[in-house]
């Protein structure tokens, strides 16, 4: 399959996941294989109950694979489950009685990290993602977008390996997920981060990404995972072009919704 190299950051082999309740068993992932680079950012796109969030909880160690193989972390990049995992959720998640700033310093706290420098962080973490002046405005003061780049930046303040990212902008208004799409661009782009991002959406799936995992209907099988070989830096008229277009219809073709 394409993307399997010899020391990816992350590497998945046949994983296989089975729920249990009152007896019964629900296959939700029945074979998930593919390898992620340190600094990628790799979409995993599907339809709704497919395994996409179930394959997100076994990346964070929220769930543990009844098979195959879950590594993460080479000899290069070490990786610490307890530290070096940011995440990001489709609603911001903020707690609407400590300011912006204190909800991005928040897991900074909690793991210990020195506040002077954690402060320092916070506020250079705002700057990235559009939101210096805002430091001490509290989470009903902004707009819906905004409350989702204090979720990125919460994400980054511990300045972890990988940063798992649920349906971020689902909850968003067309034009503001459009905007940060181009906003999480830059913020992958600038930092570096290994970035998994899950969506239903095609069209932010090739957008967005350096590699595409396409899921089938549940219980979870890899159908594809492909490059996208599509320049840096994008921006939106490239959702215009044939060869953008070439993506989107080999994942709507992976997905049973039209030929290739």
């Amino acid at each position: 399959m394409a993307g399997m190299s010899p020391d990816p950051f992350i590497r998945l082999r046949g994983v296989r996941k089975v729920y249990r309740s009152g007896g019964a068993e629900f296959l939700a992932v029945s074979d998930v294989t593919m390898d992620v680079q340190e600094g990628e950012l790799v979409s995993l796109v599907g339809p709704s109950g497919c395994g996409k969030t179930t394959v997100m909880k076994i990346l964070a160690g929220l769930h543990g694979a009844d098979g195959g193989t879950v590594r993460i972390g080479n000899a290069n990049s070490p990786f610490d489950p307890t530290r070096d995992i940011g995440m990001v959720f489709q609603q911001a998640l903020l707690l609407k009685w400590r300011t912006i700033l204190d909800n991005v310093l928040l897991p900074a706290e909690i793991v210990g990290l020195p506040m002077k420098a954690a402060r320092e962080r916070a506020c250079d973490l705002l700057n990235l993602v559009g939101l210096a002046g805002y430091e001490q405005k509290y989470p009903q003061q902004l707009s819906g977008g905004m409350q989702q780049r204090t979720a990125i930046a919460r994400a980054f303040i511990h300045d972890p390996k990988l940063i798992l990212m649920d349906e971020p902008f689902g909850a968003l208004d067309a034009l503001t997920r459009e905007q940060m799409n181009l906003e999480m661009l830059r913020i992958w782009r600038e930092s570096g981060k290994t970035i998994i991002f899950v969506t239903h959406s095609i069209q932010e799936a090739v957008f967005l990404s350096s590699h595409c995992a396409v899921l089938t209907a549940g219980p979870a099988k890899m159908a594809d995972y492909f490059a996208i070989d599509l320049p840096f830096p994008r921006d939106l008229p490239l959702k215009t072009t044939d060869a953008f277009g070439a993506y989107a219809r080999r994942i709507y073709a992976k997905l049973g919704l039209g030929a290739a």
